[in-house]
């Protein structure tokens, strides 16, 4: 089966346009992207890097890349390496580009799991590095779905261990875990509602599962019943902790599938997280729709489209090229 790039670029743009919105800053004409999208730029350099490290060597680390990726992210934040041993590091296509330095919103608890990270040591499943459940795990997390676009099970496990990486709540990781897999199954052709579904029967095979699940059955419930959105919103939770991000996207998706425009505008003018929630739906729709779905002047006014396009395509190529070798 092969997929169209409308459906790559969907994802990535839907969720970087929404974020700009979610941010709320504009800077000579452009919309700014916040942290969020920077990241995601980084696990979408980290997939690629991969898996053209696996066809010169045959093995696959997709965690040490997408790990030494995020310290290149550290190093655009800080100027500084959190290893004089990772020079190594300093360049690639994606340091050439000057927007992805600037600081927008860096989230403390990444910024922090990362300087610790030293001697390749980072967060793992086993050994966790924190215990923090915030949404940071998540918000980066659709490049996962994308590259494994055909394998629910391997986007999960991917998804959970690169939220381990910075984050060591079960809650977090799993969240990672699930919104990879969601993004999958959209990707695969599912239904919004199929998706949801099955990326959730996937998430209940894991331990410690209980809360997540539990907040992300709430957030299918009220889709359906007779409230506005702002106020189903509020019963699941401010955004700020991964799974009530998480739920609060599944919310959205469910409420306004066929409404990309609406579910952005519910989630910037929620008063919560905005700028996190926003482009965790807007890469899930962005998934479902593909890229016609989104307003052009978006895509005209979105800081680093250029690069955001360049992703999505190059991540498809090396997904295609994978799923013909071992499809």
């Amino acid at each position: 089966m092969k997929i169209s790039k409308a459906y790559f670029r969907g994802c990535l743009l839907g969720g970087a346009t929404a974020d700009a919105k979610g941010y709320g800053v504009r800077a000579d004409g452009k919309d700014l992207i916040s942290d969020n999208t920077q990241m995601t730029c980084f696990t979408v350099d980290g997939l690629v890097w991969a898996d053209e490290r696996a066809a010169r060597k045959g093995v696959y680390a997709y965690i040490p890349c997408l790990f030494y990726a995020y310290q290149k992210w550290y190093y655009t934040q800080t100027g500084n390496l959190a290893d004089k041993n990772y020079k190594f590091l300093l360049r690639g296509e994606i340091l050439e580009w000057e927007q992805l330095f600037a600081r927008r919103g860096t989230g403390q608890t990444s910024m922090t799991a990362l300087a610790g990270s030293i001697q390749n040591k980072y967060g793992t499943l086993r050994n966790r590095i924190n215990n923090s459940k915030g949404c940071g795990s998540v918000m980066r997390v659709a490049p996962i779905g994308m590259y494994f676009w055909n394998d629910e099970e391997m986007a999960f496990r991917i998804g959970a261990e690169s939220g381990a990486l910075t984050h060591g709540h079960i809650d977090a990781i799993l969240s990672a875990g699930y919104f990879a897999a969601f993004i999958a199954n959209i990707l695969a052709g599912g239904g919004i509602k199929e998706s949801v579904n099955g990326a959730l029967r996937r998430l209940r095979e894991h331990k410690g599962h209980e809360d997540c699940a539990a907040i992300i059955e709430k957030a299918v419930a009220l889709a359906s019943e007779n409230l506005s959105s702002s106020r189903a919103m509020e019963e699941i939770g401010e955004g700020y902790t991964a799974e009530e991000a998480t739920a609060l996207a599944v919310f959205l998706a469910l409420r306004y599938a066929d409404d990309f425009d609406g579910a952005i505008l519910a989630a910037v003018t929620f008063n919560g997280n905005t700028d996190s929630i926003a482009p965790i739906i807007g890469n899930a729709l962005g998934a479902y729709h593909g890229v016609s779905v989104i307003p052009p002047k978006w895509i005209n006014t979105l800081e680093l489209s250029d690069l955001i396009i360049h992703g999505a395509d190059l991540l498809l190529e090396k997904a295609d090229a994978q799923d013909a070798q071992y499809g």
